[in-house]
């Protein structure tokens, strides 16, 4: 089905499926509203067919939106953006903590993730690497089980279009030019490749822990990608990867672990019928943000690195800040902080880092350079 074709509808669909729900928590706090944006998807697991892309919004309960008060939040490889940035517990909302300093906040999954659309694919287990089936659907052993779809889920444009869906969307929705992103991980890739294309649209940009390859291919491979469909995380997975990083005393609160597990299993609940319940996310082709982008990149960012991620070490934080060819960039160099610092004891360090970055292009009145935080 032609993209440019389907434009109209797809605005027509945005509108017809959006649901405001919940309400406010006390008078005073943050308004919790949830949207759908329909998009024509370009994922090869779907192409063609409409995809609804899940939004997830904080407001001020009486407050008004104006130019640079709309932050939309960017998940990573696999937790989905409600679980990642509006995490049920304590203070390590990111997302409320943006609204209450004033901010229009929204979280949104991408094709694949938590409460959007999912591939058809992706709910057959027999899809998951061979190795895998066995723990998670044990039933599977007993029968003649050959994966229905031999072809990574999702791509890196795929994502750059839901976003820019969605980004289009919330112009609209506040009368605004331009979109604060916020991202975290492989939301690296997927918020500075999309403020790249499309800088019109991007106002200022927060990155935590981003997935940086100077090695990055600025080419799209062949598609689609032969291989694994999907990706899972069980608890046991989620705990040990995080448990690798935790270094400080108290680093982390194991109440705080279990609440996002929980949230992680209920904005999948298939996954949380697979063996002991696991979080599913599509396998991403990704290129087109290696030096040469980043290099052209003018869009002002403040690049996080947590001192003890082991998913993505400082050094590649350090070259983006490096390679980017904006003259305001900051990096925050993040103390006791791991992979997931923003469930973690100096996240308040960072989200208030941020609120400055967003508001006034600055962090502690710097427009670039370093700073150390959390030591």
């Amino acid at each position: 089905m032609n993209k440019m074709v389907n434009t109209s509808l797809q605005l027509i669909a945005s509108l017809m499926a959006i649901a405001s729900l919940s309400a406010v928590s006390a008078q005073g706090m943050p308004v919790m509203s949830e949207h759908y944006v329909a998009n024509v998807s370009l994922a090869p697991s779907m192409e063609g067919q409409v995809a609804q892309i899940y939004v997830r919004e904080y407001s001020a309960a009486d407050g008004e939106v104006g130019e640079g008060d709309v932050v939309l939040f960017v998940h990573g490889a696999g937790t989905p953006a409600e679980v990642a940035f509006d995490a049920p517990h304590s203070t390590y909302s990111w997302m409320r903590h943006l609204a209450n300093a004033g901010f229009n906040t929204f979280a949104m999954d991408t094709t694949g993730y938590g409460r959007s659309t999912r591939p058809y694919p992706m709910n057959d287990p027999c899809n998951l690497p061979e190795n895998q089936r066995e723990e998670f659907v044990p039933q599977l052993i007993a029968q003649d089980c050959e994966p229905s779809y031999g072809y990574a889920a999702t791509t890196i444009a795929s994502d750059w279009d839901d976003i820019d869906a969605v980004v289009d969307y919330l112009r609209g929705l506040r009368g605004v030019e331009r979109v604060h992103l916020v991202a975290w991980s492989l939301g690296g890739p997927r918020a500075g490749g999309y403020a790249a294309r499309h800088p019109e649209k991007v106002g200022r940009l927060v990155l935590l822990a981003p997935a940086y390859s100077r090695n990055r291919s600025e080419e799209a491979p062949e598609l689609p990608v032969a291989g694994s469909v999907f990706s899972k995380q069980s608890h046991a997975d989620f705990i040990a990867n995080w448990d690798r990083q935790s270094v400080c005393a108290n680093q982390y609160e194991p109440a705080a672990a279990a609440a996002i597990w929980q949230a992680m299993l209920e904005s999948d609940p298939v996954g949380a019928t697979w063996g002991t319940g696991v979080r599913r996310a599509p396998r991403t082709i990704t290129w087109g943000w290696g030096p040469s982008t980043v290099g052209d990149t003018e869009s002002p960012m403040l690049l996080i690195a947590p001192i003890h991620d082991a998913q993505v070490p400082v050094a590649r934080v350090q070259e983006l800040y490096e390679d980017l060819g904006s003259s305001s960039k900051v990096l925050l160099d993040l103390g006791c902080s791991s992979h997931n610092a923003m469930w973690e004891m100096n996240h308040l360090l960072m989200f208030e880092d941020s609120v400055e970055w967003l508001r006034s292009g600055t962090v502690n009145g710097m427009t670039n350079g370093s700073i150390r935080r959390g030591y």
